[in-house]
């Protein structure tokens, strides 16, 4: 058998061709080919490599955005993003909302406050709601303003009304009225929401009953859930209990003359998406 001994191989123009050394073929040029078969590995510096599989039994390939790597982490992507839901803020009080890393659109709930019921079955409404969905990528932080709720008072006197709550100049949502203060016995009427997406107002609440209603009466439902409870014969009883209600839903009324419940304070939610 004869053996033919080169150290390169060209074309007729001396451009392309095969360089032959210590055990090596290197293409000059491009290397065209319809079938390859590959009975080693693939190594070098190309960035369309793909990594080593030793040690990487569960996870999978993904990409920072400049190499390919080996992930377990689908939300985070390998650190380059991925999809769903990372995380939520709520704020039951004013303040700050700062991106987290890599976020990069939310969906803000903002609910108003309630307003404040009175005596004798008349209950105040419930603050509003409105709901956006936003792009934060180029977004740092955002105001949050909160809305304290109206306070309670005694039969025929006009409860206090809630607060508006904010996220930013991007939506807000205006609280619930109290009761008596459109219109006399009457109950009152839920706050509305701006900007967002979906708009919705809080439900109004009930206005004059008797001693044999007392008991049977509700303020104004939120969008996060409804008022405290009623009694028909405990005195003070809403009042009493005015912290197990909703957040934004309406102050309950109380029997006879009796102070009614403040109303609950708004709040806003941010849920957070990587992108």
């Amino acid at each position: 058998m004869s053996v033919l001994k080169v150290t390169g191989v060209t074309d007729l123009a001396g451009l392309g061709g095969f360089t032959l050394s210590s055990g090596s073929i290197t293409c000059n040029g491009t290397l065209k080919v319809n079938n390859i078969n590959i009975n080693g590995s693939i190594s070098g510096s190309s960035k369309y490599n793909i990594p080593s599989f030793s040690g990487q039994s569960g996870q999978f390939l993904s990409t920072n955005g400049t190499d390919l790597i080996w992930s377990t982490d689908i939300s985070s992507g390998g650190g380059g993003g991925g999809a769903g839901l990372r995380s939520m803020q709520v704020f039951t009080s004013n303040g700050t909302w700062s991106r987290p890393s890599n976020v990069g659109s939310i969906q803000v709930v903002v609910v108003g406050a309630g307003g404040g019921g009175s005596g004798n079955g008349e209950s105040a409404g419930a603050g509003g709601m409105s709901r956006r969905i936003l792009d934060v990528s180029n977004t740092s932080s955002v105001s949050v303003t909160v809305g304290n709720p109206g306070g309670g008072t005694g039969y025929s006197g006009c409860g206090g009304s809630g607060n508006s709550s904010s996220f930013g100049s991007y939506c807000s949502a205006s609280g619930g009225y109290g009761a008596n203060c459109r219109t006399q016995h009457a109950g009152g009427i839920g706050g509305n929401g701006s900007g967002g997406n979906m708009n919705a107002y809080g439900g109004g609440g009930n206005g004059y009953g008797n001693w044999s209603t007392y008991g049977n009466h509700n303020a104004g439902t939120s969008y996060m859930g409804g008022s405290q409870p009623s009694g028909n014969s405990q005195t003070n009883y809403a009042h009493r209990h005015q912290s197990h209600a909703a957040w934004g839903a309406g102050g309950n009324s109380s029997r006879y003359s009796n102070r009614g419940a403040r109303g609950r304070e708004g709040v806003v939610v941010v849920y957070e998406y990587y992108g």
